[in-house]
């Protein structure tokens, strides 16, 4: 087991702190099974996703953290 940044990494699991919408200190869960990336969320919602999906994840993630900052900005 290994922890950066908020970042506890398991063999094959990953689970990163983060807060639900009323502030409260939640995990996000992100695991491998059978080729197919999990993703468990607080309360427990799941979503499984292919290969080409978690790539759209990820451009949706950096998309939303480049909109987030340049608010912050304004």
């Amino acid at each position: 087991m290994t922890a950066e940044c908020g970042v506890i990494v398991v063999r094959n699991q990953w689970s990163v702190n983060c807060r639900d919408v009323a502030g409260r200190k939640r995990d996000l869960t992100v695991f491998v099974n059978d080729g197919q990336v999990v993703i468990v969320a607080p309360p427990g919602e799941t979503a499984v996703l292919a290969p080409l999906e978690v790539g759209r994840l990820r451009a949706a993630l950096r998309d939303a953290v480049v909109t987030a900052s340049v608010a912050s900005k304004e």
